[in-house]
């Protein structure tokens, strides 16, 4: 061959030496120590983009307890509260009034108290000195008595005003985060009406499948979930992992429900949309490790051996995958399984 190539290139020594190279190249036997990979089915998991909406387990109302005016208002949308966290006052001019229409009620009934405690006395003085009736000590007591419970009763209903204005403050029902705030300071409003809405519930997100996939998801697959836009988690990878953890039986238009359960999903927007890889079937495959394909002039082969030796194969490729095993490149043609790919 050598001697061919000289008498074809004799007058291009550097293009001859070239030609030699790469036929030695192409038919130098791989080395004793080459590694083996046995080629066999592999099953992986087929999945789909889709995107999930995050949700709250349970949205309360904080609500005004009495009818009034909004005097202020101390959160906004977005902000978190604490349960019981004062966020808003609604004042009743009424009150006031009635406050003070009781306290003139209460100071009657003492002074009437005080008279009706004078004629008992009195009443208690003439019987002891044997001029007086028992009758007339009877009475002097029994108005005495209705006089002490009609001042516990005024008593009584101030303290139900007091309170009425203690309600006039608006409390947080949960800890949670502010969704909406649909009130300004300076309305009127009712007693029972809302004041804003509290996401409470733990976070998490609802799928809408169409209902091909119905019969190909169920509780416990896991899923991959994208990160937020423009940033990454914190373990420093873009997908996060959760699970599907109830299928709602009904279909809906066409579309089966779905709720996924994710750990960190509390700093997110309450129905913010993020993409969810849910699983949708099973397919077989055959797949080597990347090191085993080798590209020569846009054309990838893979070594094999052979009963003949180590021989180069075509093939054409498919996608990467990563397993438990590591990282692996389809095949789509030029292996059957059983074969044994020589790895560099």
């Amino acid at each position: 061959m050598v001697s061919l190539v000289h008498h074809r290139y004799g007058r291009r020594p550097r293009l001859a030496a070239a030609l030699l190279l790469a036929i030695a190249g192409s038919a130098v036997p791989i080395g004793a120590g080459a590694a083996e990979f046995l080629v066999e089915p592999m099953t992986i998991v087929e999945t789909k983009a889709v995107f999930g909406r995050v949700e709250s387990r349970t949205i309360v109302p904080a609500r005004a307890r009495i009818g009034g005016t909004i005097r202020r208002i101390d959160v906004t949308e977005g902000d978190s509260v604490t349960e019981d966290q004062p966020i808003g006052l609604v004042v009743d001019d009424k009150i006031a009034l009635q406050l003070d229409a009781a306290d003139a009620r209460i100071d009657q009934l003492r002074a009437q108290e005080a008279n009706a405690r004078t004629e008992l006395e009195r009443a208690q003085q003439l019987l002891a000195r044997g001029v007086g009736a028992q009758s007339r000590l009877d009475q002097a007591k029994t108005a005495f008595d209705v006089v002490v419970k009609q001042v516990a009763a005024a008593i009584a209903d101030r303290a139900v005003l007091e309170q009425q204005a203690r309600e006039g403050e608006i409390q947080a029902p949960a800890s949670g985060r502010v969704l909406t705030v649909p009130v300004t300071a300076g309305s009127v409003i009712m007693a029972g009406e809302e004041v804003a809405r509290v996401a409470s519930g733990h976070y998490y997100l609802r799928l809408s499948l169409p209902e091909r996939h119905a019969a190909e998801i169920k509780d416990g697959d896991p899923v991959q979930i994208g990160a937020r836009r423009g940033a990454a988690s914190e373990a420093g990878t873009s997908t996060t992992t959760g699970r599907i953890v109830k299928v709602y039986p009904e279909i809906d238009a066409g579309r089966v429900i779905a709720d996924v359960e994710v750990e960190g999903l509390g700093s997110y927007f309450v129905n913010e949309r993020t993409l969810v890889w849910i699983p949708v079937g099973r397919r077989e495959l055959l797949a080597v490790p990347p090191a085993a394909v080798i590209t020569r002039h846009g054309i990838d082969f893979v070594r094999v051996q052979t009963e003949a030796g180590p021989q180069e194969v075509a093939v054409v490729l498919g996608e990467a995958i990563d397993d438990d095993a590591g990282r692996h490149q389809e095949i789509l043609t030029g292996l059957i399984a059983g074969d044994r790919v020589l790895l560099p």
